[in-house]
């Protein structure tokens, strides 16, 4: 989806508007946060699910995908505001040995 600006955005410093003008840019703006977190929240899930499938030769690919995902995630969250991690980390069932790869210590939330 692309993101168009409203026409009546340059008129809104000359004419006084309010901010309420921009409510449906902000509002497609936050849509697109969603379904920006909600895209990686499933990469995490597969690469989760590749990590936990992957032959002891590939595991080292496998963990290495999964960290940049989780890493990617993580970020996405922060944007939305959400900086605890820690029932994302349970409730996904994210293995210390990616955590580690983020630079994160795997202690018990």
């Amino acid at each position: 989806m692309s993101l168009r600006m409203p026409r009546d955005l340059a008129n809104i410093s000359r004419k006084g508007q309010s901010v309420g003008s921009l409510s449906n840019l902000e509002a497609e703006a936050l849509g697109e946060s969603a379904s920006s977190l909600g895209h990686q929240g499933r990469r995490v899930e597969k690469a989760l699910t590749a990590l936990a499938e992957a032959k002891p030769e590939r595991r080292d690919e496998a963990l290495a995908h999964a960290g940049e995902a989780v890493w990617a995630y993580f970020v996405q969250r922060e944007l939305c505001g959400m900086r605890d991690h820690r029932l994302i980390i349970r409730e996904m069932g994210i293995p210390p040995e990616v955590l580690m790869r983020l630079g994160a210590s795997p202690r018990k939330a």
